[in-house]
């Protein structure tokens, strides 16, 4: 079983090389820790920064230089910052390659929750709608099951949608999955985790075709 930086290691293999790719709120922004070497991306956040580096070292950190999340970052030689509105004007142009979000629920259709539960306070949606409704591809890092040990990877979703039919990949403690017409698409387990024990966490429908290889981190 992976924790959430074996999640965020093993969706880094995902980017490609010329990418430009926003990081969302909690694990997604753990990947810029983990990029293969020789691959030349370019991460941006939002709240208007295009050339986000590693996470700081203990003592290194700038107060000034912060993600969306408000989590203090590094940049790379060449960052650009701006305001928020140039930032989602290049959201919402289709300039982002690759989003990687959080979510709460995903639907074997590709349905994605990740704002808001009903009766709770939020403070708002952020930006999550414009970015699932505009990048060209989207994966989720997220927990399989709830604290309650419930799946999160469902026929339809139950709390409020952030976007509908636009979830490509899912990377979570147990699974990588891509989402089909025909549901979950199971790709590759986490290491000593058996496809039954995937199979009972999931309870949208779970596609298996042939032996299913342990991922490589």
């Amino acid at each position: 079983m992976l924790d959430k930086n074996g999640i965020a290691r093993r969706i880094a293999r995902e980017v490609k090389d010329g990418y430009y790719v926003n990081l969302g709120i909690g694990i997604p922004t753990l990947v810029a820790n983990y990029l293969p070497e020789g691959v030349n991306v370019v991460l941006q956040s939002e709240n208007g920064l295009l050339g986000i580096g590693p996470f700081p070292v203990a003592g290194e950190e700038d107060p000034d230089l912060i993600n969306a999340g408000k989590q203090t970052i590094t940049t790379v030689p060449g960052s650009a910052f701006f305001d928020s509105a140039l930032s989602f004007g290049m959201i919402r142009a289709g300039k982002v390659d690759l989003t990687i979000l959080g979510a709460m629920e995903v639907s074997e259709t590709g349905d994605i929750a990740n704002w808001k539960i009903p009766g709770k306070m939020v403070k708002g949606m952020g930006g999550a709608m414009d970015l699932v409704a505009s990048a060209k591809n989207i994966i989720v890092a997220m927990q399989h099951v709830n604290k309650a040990g419930e799946s999160k990877l469902l026929p339809k979703c139950t709390l409020p949608l952030t976007g509908v039919r636009c979830v490509k990949k899912i990377v979570t403690e147990l699974a990588v999955l891509d989402v089909t017409p025909g549901g979950f698409r199971l790709l590759e387990r986490a290491p000593g985790i058996s496809v039954e024990q995937i199979r009972n966490a999931t309870a949208g429908k779970l596609i298996i075709e042939g032996a299913i290889p342990e991922m490589v981190l």
